[in-house]
């Protein structure tokens, strides 16, 4: 199996040895590092893919979760993502592109406003992971009343800058994707202090490395 590891930089794929993986399962492996944000996700993706395709593409990163039942460190199946960012203010409200009349909600690859993959794939290791709803943002969240807001819009359970954007891409291409993040952590009012990426990179290519080991 042709795989493609898409991560937005070096530091969260540097715990995955891929020379490893590949002297001791029959897949090939490349990594693309495309840089942080959707814009260079879409761009290094779309150029990686013109130049050749993939049966598998992965997203690993990090990612903020909203909800107090997702540990700092924990690691989950971002199994539908959307852009929470793109669209206009009214005042309080926030107005997506179908509410301004941009865009149809459920025009592919969205479905009800929503990337959604499916992956044929089967995986006891997936199956171990909380499949979960993200959004994609511009700007991470660290407002009170701009957290509380997108919490009543989009229910996410997780936010990042790029699995969207990945997600679209993907699904345009026809390529199978999946999207597995660590959770770093809460999406609150800033607070470094409280994150622990070290642990989230951890977690993160520990499981990484066995999902891909256990494909066939």
């Amino acid at each position: 199996m042709d795989i493609l590891v898409v991560a937005a930089t070096a530091e969260e794929a540097k715990g995955i040895n891929l020379k490893e993986i590949e002297s001791s399962t029959p897949h090939q492996v490349e990594l693309l590092v495309t840089g942080v944000g959707m814009v260079a996700t879409t761009y290094s993706l779309a150029k990686k893919f013109n130049e050749r395709k993939f049966d598998l593409a992965l997203n690993i990163g990090l990612a903020g979760s909203f909800h107090d039942n997702f540990k700092i460190g924990d690691t989950v199946n971002v199994a539908s993502d959307c852009f929470a960012d793109i669209g206009a203010e009214d005042d309080d409200k926030f107005l997506r592109l179908d509410e301004l009349g941009l865009a149809d909600k459920n025009s592919f690859p969205f479905k009800d406003g929503k990337l959604t993959p499916v992956s044929p794939l089967i995986s006891n290791v997936l199956n171990t992971l909380k499949k979960v709803n993200g959004i994609t943002v511009n700007k991470v969240h660290g407002n009170e009343r701009s957290i509380k807001l997108v919490k009543s819009i989009f229910n996410p359970d997780v936010e990042s800058m790029e699995g969207a954007a990945f997600f679209y891409v993907c699904m345009m291409e026809k390529i199978p994707c999946l999207q597995i993040r660590s959770i770093s952590n809460k999406v609150e009012k800033r607070n470094r202090e409280a994150w622990n990426i070290p642990l989230a990179l951890k977690n993160l290519s520990n499981v990484v490395t066995q999902f891909i080991e256990e494909l066939k």
